[in-house]
């Protein structure tokens, strides 16, 4: 029987965690069971212990000709996972057990950022089979080659101390997530990348099981509200965009508008030559929305669709999404699901059993508006006489 833990609290909204499927993908079972998970849900391993968080930005790793940097993008992994590790043995805990157990087991939690605008500016719908596909490939790329990296620093440096006694749950995860790669659609996902992950987990399993591993988790993927800021980024995380024009309240008054900067290459990515994809940023920049705008084609909408406004992704779009990447990452996904106002006490209920179903690890959800304040909304133009 599937255990559903009690709910907890992801960047504020109230969350559902599957205690089963969790402990399932456990790589430290014989020392302990997982029993919950830091606030943003990302973070699930042994009681007492911690994680040190890193995001890449993926849409940097996108080549002005389309093509995703493989090469790049799996040095950025060494560098920042090599980094991380460095920083386990120098870091300051709260208490003595909780650096005891983190030194112990070293878990990592490197992740991306700016999903949903790598997607965008690919021309792929983040609710589609081509967007999973891709999310699917790199992420599956960045733990595969996170896992090759720790079992290399293990060859050098020992596995993680915890390694021997957990040695048959560890195995059998990255076995697991190997096993994953090939439910990849290889119609779909960028075939190098694809074929750079097979490569990567091939290499991780048997290097993982010659000298082990010197971190029991490496890979998360974090919210990233605040420092997707700080690294250019048009989108938090695993998130679409929450509104191509938003509006973002101020702790100390006021707000400031968020426009998403991925949309000229996007709409060039689409074949639309400078003068069209000028007049559709002129649309864009008055109405805050592309409904309406000259030009684009009804195909391509789905390529602008977001979490909220007249364009909005369904709910289970984002769930699917978050369903493709689990199975290539260490730990589990800090994301909201954003709903309507219209949305009933069942559908939420329906979806979080759907949630369990795809085998998703948490699940955290919105309901636009449901408090009397919200951080983040849709930015829409001021009607004419009116305030």
């Amino acid at each position: 029987m599937q255990r559903i833990a009690a709910a907890t609290w992801e960047c504020a909204d109230p969350g559902m965690q599957y205690d089963t499927t969790i402990n399932r993908w456990h790589t430290a079972a014989t020392t302990g069971r997982i029993n919950g998970s830091n606030p943003c849900s990302e973070y699930m391993h042994l009681d007492d212990s911690a994680c040190n968080l890193s995001s890449m930005n993926l849409l940097k790793f996108l080549r002005e000709d389309g093509v995703f940097d493989v090469d790049g993008f799996s040095r950025a992994v060494e560098v920042m996972l090599t980094a991380q590790e460095i920083l386990v043995g120098r870091a300051d805990y709260p208490t003595d057990k909780i650096g005891e157990t983190s030194r112990r087991f070293r878990q990592l939690g490197l992740g991306y950022a700016n999903l949903g605008a790598l997607l965008m500016a690919s021309g792929l719908p983040y609710d589609s089979d081509a967007g999973r596909a891709y999310a699917a490939a790199v992420t599956a790329l960045m733990t595969g080659h996170a896992y090759e990296v720790s079992a290399q620093l293990a060859r050098r440096l020992g596995p993680f101390d915890g390694f021997t006694e957990n040695r048959e749950p560890m195995l059998g995860v990255l076995a697991r997530h190997r096993g994953a790669v090939d439910d990849i659609d290889s119609d779909l996902a960028p075939p190098d990348v694809l074929a750079a992950a097979r490569e990567a987990w091939d290499r991780a399993v048997a290097d993982g099981t010659e000298h082990g591993v010197r971190n029991s988790q490496v890979t998360v993927l974090a919210p990233t509200g605040t420092i997707g800021l700080a690294m250019d980024c048009d989108t938090t995380g695993i998130e679409p965009d929450l509104a191509l024009v938003k509006t973002k309240k101020l702790v100390g008054g006021g707000s400031l508008s968020i426009v998403n900067r991925t949309v000229p290459r996007a709409l060039s990515r689409l074949g639309y030559n400078p003068a069209e994809v000028a007049d559709i940023v002129a649309h864009l920049d008055l109405q805050h929305t592309l409904t309406g705008a000259p030009h684009v084609l009804a195909e391509h909408r789905a390529v602008f669709a977001t979490s909220m406004g007249d364009n909005a992704i369904a709910a289970r779009g984002h769930v699917t999404m978050m369903a493709a990447v689990q199975p290539f990452l260490s730990g589990a996904i800090s994301k909201t699901v954003n709903l309507p106002e219209s949305a009933t006490v069942d559908d939420i209920a329906a979806l979080y059993v759907d949630a369990w179903r795809l085998g998703l690890k948490a699940l955290a959800v919105y309901r636009d508006n449901c408090k009397l304040g919200q951080p983040l909304s849709t930015s829409r133009p001021q009607r004419p006489g009116r305030p």
